[in-house]
């Protein structure tokens, strides 16, 4: 799966994907209003504050994520691409770049896939058990905060 706001080379991408029980204009809203993406976005235990959200292309996205143990991890992103109900890539200040997919699938169900583009196979390696994990506890999050 390719990155519709990237040109790095696909190969160094790592995709997580996910069936949710909800449409993609559901799914897509979840990240879209900030009330609700503060409620689930990052891996179990954390929390986050967003402290500016301009949910546009060239918008900023600044937030922080706060661990379990109290560790604070400031976050900036610029948003690249917006295809509602469909996409959204930005740009983030690790400079990885990121893009959601929400496609729909049979049932009404969403397939959402959250691909990370890194700058080279090593990168990636270097934390790929690291993000998986934390990427499939940000799914976990979202399903819940989809409800039944």
């Amino acid at each position: 799966m390719g990155t519709a706001a990237s040109s790095r080379d696909q190969r160094f991408d790592l995709v997580s994907s996910r069936l949710l029980d909800a449409p993609p204009e559901r799914v897509f809203g979840s990240f879209a209003d900030p009330a609700t993406l503060a409620t689930w976005w990052g891996p179990k235990g954390f929390s986050e504050t967003i402290e500016l959200f301009e949910f546009r292309v060239g918008g900023d996205w600044r937030h922080v994520l706060h661990g379990p143990d109290g560790t604070d991890y400031p976050n900036l992103a610029t948003f690249t691409a917006i295809e509602a109900p469909h996409l959204v890539a930005f740009d983030h200040n690790s400079g990885k770049q990121f893009t959601l997919r929400f496609l729909p699938a049979a049932g009404g169900m969403t397939l959402f896939s959250l691909a990370m583009s890194f700058e080279s196979a090593e990168a990636r390696e270097a934390i790929r058990t690291l993000i998986e994990a934390a990427n499939e506890e940000n799914m976990d999050r979202l399903a819940a905060s989809l409800g039944p």
